[in-house]
């Protein structure tokens, strides 16, 4: 049987957990699920009950939908930091080849539904996929995909956005194609942080720009230039690592160090190439930093006119591959939700206390026990030309 069927999912299921929960026996399932999901506090993370009326929007609209809760220790000086997140993943609604225009509503259409179903539920916070509001045409080398640019500030996207920021009162994450008109209209791959009163609070700009198979995009951008920065919401302290940055352990430690208590990692990744690291790098991160992490792929097959190649030996093709979403929050005591479907638009929804960001670290102690003097030593020369590797040979040898 192929790994995956035609329509995106695997082997005719939705999920990985789906497949355990179809063929293998409640007792031993549950043992599986907390080596791969983990305990929160102690027992398996526990659905988010939510209301009729979002179920039925998910119903209407055909998107899948869950909810889960990660809990604190009860303290005794500090209140319960209660935050809602939610996490959007969604397939493009049209041919590529459709009008540009056309596109860019259709998908702004259907991100509004699920939008609407998240402010419904009470998400505090909403992250969108990387690059939302087009196709992920970087992999043609084309540059009319260029015209899908804008602000950061004052684009269609960003005030939509806001628009919609304003209605449900949360805070919104919105990746997108930046065009910077003060730079020479250079263009970045940026996510705009838009606060819960609609207001644009600031940027970020992807700190890693693949070159592996059809990610051509340093076609189109480079490596950003704004830093690890931690923007300070009414609803905590969230950092966004837009997607290839997951591969980067330091990229991740960046944001900690900044304070971070939620880093979004917006995304586009496809099977063939990421997928067994996917469900592994947002928790491991989630784990070391001490922080939750909140991973969104985008869904679905984007087959293009016109047809290309990577320079691996390929023979030239027009779609990127299928972009897998399995869209999953991972905690800091290494608990995390399942994923949401590999081949339809989901809403992932997940309830958490930010207090178990601080007693995890006062648990485990990472921070205390890190050993940054001596990383900031081997980097520092690490970065010079005569740099030489601290290697101590067998003199037998």
């Amino acid at each position: 049987m192929a790994s995956t069927s035609a329509d995106g999912s695997l082997a005719g299921y939705s999920s990985v957990e789906a497949i355990l929960e179809k063929f293998v026996p409640e007792a031993e399932r549950l043992e599986v699920l907390r080596v791969m999901h983990g305990y929160n506090q102690g027992v398996p993370l526990q659905p988010l009950p939510l209301e009729e009326s979002v179920a039925a929007m998910a119903r209407e609209m055909d998107f899948g939908l869950q909810g889960y809760k990660f809990t604190a220790s009860k303290e005794q000086l500090r209140a319960p930091r209660v935050v809602r997140v939610g996490l959007i993943q969604n397939a493009v609604t049209h041919s590529t080849s459709a009008p540009f225009q056309d596109q860019i509503l259709a998908i702004r259409n259907r991100v509004r539904s699920l939008m609407n179903a998240a402010g419904a539920a009470g998400v505090n916070v909403v992250c969108l996929q990387e690059a939302w509001t087009m196709p992920f045409a970087f992999c043609t080398r084309e540059k009319q995909w260029c015209e899908f640019a804008e602000s950061a500030e004052s684009g269609e996207s960003i005030k939509f956005c806001q628009e919609m920021a304003r209605h449900w009162g949360m805070v919104v994450v919105s990746p997108i194609l930046e065009r910077d008109e003060k730079h020479g209209g250079t263009i970045w791959n940026t996510a705009v942080v838009i606060g819960n009163n609609g207001n644009v609070i600031g940027k970020h700009r992807k700190n890693h720009i693949p070159r592996v198979g059809d990610f051509n995009e340093s076609t189109y951008y480079m490596e950003g230039n704004t830093g690890h920065p931690v923007f300070e919401t009414a609803f905590g302290k969230i950092g966004i690592n837009i997607c290839y940055g997951r591969h980067h352990p330091l990229n991740w430690m960046g944001f900690g160090l900044n304070g971070a208590e939620i880093v979004f990692n917006p995304s586009a990744t496809v099977g063939a190439l990421s997928e067994p690291m996917w469900g592994v790098e947002a928790r491991n991160a989630a784990i070391a930093n001490t922080y939750f992490v909140a991973a969104i792929n985008r869904v679905g097959t984007e087959s293009f006119p016109n047809a290309f190649t990577s320079g691996d030996g390929k023979p030239a093709h027009k779609d990127f591959g299928h972009f897998y979403g399995s869209s999953y929050v991972a905690a800091p005591d290494a608990s995390r939700t399942p994923a949401l479907a590999r081949h339809k638009d989901g809403l992932m929804i997940a309830e958490m206390d930010l207090n178990l960001c601080q007693q995890v670290k006062d648990k485990w102690g990472f921070q205390m026990t890190a050993r940054y003097d001596m990383y900031r030593d081997l980097l520092t020369e690490y970065c010079k030309p005569g740099f030489e590797p601290q290697i101590i040979k067998d003199p037998s040898l």
